[in-house]
């Protein structure tokens, strides 16, 4: 089975752009398995399932970050997505922190930036972007040329190496490199590992702590001069 990992901002288009790539896999007798993950609220495994007959999942992280819920839940979505027979398993993540990547070693992973968000986003992103194999501009038809070659040029910066796309995802238009893409992408073997080091750790804030200023908390710490530092047992 081939994981497909796709994350990216909130309302950036990855429903859009999984639901072409999912149309096509399945023109080309590919059997599909969809995971949604996201804070509080999702309808789009409903549409995957009515749209196209596949089975589907979703999880609710509630107070945890969706890409850490994603290592935690990924090993049960695999077993899954295996015991319904998919050949490509497709999990869709809110990916709303950006110095998180949910990607996975052995799998593919796709970030997916709308150019209407401004020319700055790619220099403002983390491993969200830097950590992808492929990343998906979307919306290009309400931008000019000039724009998207400015907004292209900030994805190189931080991604040298990260495979650059142009998509209207709402018609299918520059989706066919990505499935193809897919189709390339080996078959996950072995132990699963992240293609990223995750943040340093969990602090006092993390756990509940409300009260304001470094002083007050323990853990991974920084004050607004300096860097960070460690305060605690």
């Amino acid at each position: 089975m081939k994981l497909v990992v796709c994350a990216g901002p909130p309302s950036s288009g990855k429903t859009s752009v999984l639901k072409s790539v999912c149309g096509k896999l399945l023109q080309r007798e590919n059997k599909i398995a969809y995971l949604k993950i996201d804070t509080q609220y999702a309808i789009e495994d409903e549409i995957f399932k009515k749209e196209f007959g596949i089975p589907t999942k979703k999880v609710y992280t509630g107070d945890l970050c969706p890409d850490h819920v994603n290592v935690l839940i990924l090993g049960d979505g695999l077993n899954w997505a295996e015991k319904e027979g998919a050949d490509v398993l497709l999990v869709e993540s809110a990916g709303l922190c950006l110095r998180c990547a949910p990607y996975v070693e052995g799998g593919l992973g796709i970030v997916v930036l709308e150019v209407t968000s401004g020319m700055q986003l790619p220099l403002k992103l983390g491993p969200i972007l830097s950590l992808a194999d492929a990343a998906v501009m979307t919306k290009i038809d309400l931008i000019s040329q000039a724009e998207k070659e400015v907004f292209r040029a900030g994805i190189n910066k931080v991604a040298p190496n990260v495979c650059v796309l142009e998509a209207d995802a709402l018609h299918g238009i520059g989706i066919s490199p990505l499935v193809k893409m897919i189709e390339r992408c080996p078959e996950i073997v072995g132990e699963l590992r992240l293609k990223g080091v995750p943040p340093l750790g969990v602090c006092t804030i993390c756990i509940g702590k409300k009260e304001i200023g470094w002083e007050k908390h323990f853990g991974i710490l920084r004050a607004l001069e300096g860097d960070l530092f460690y305060r605690g047992e």
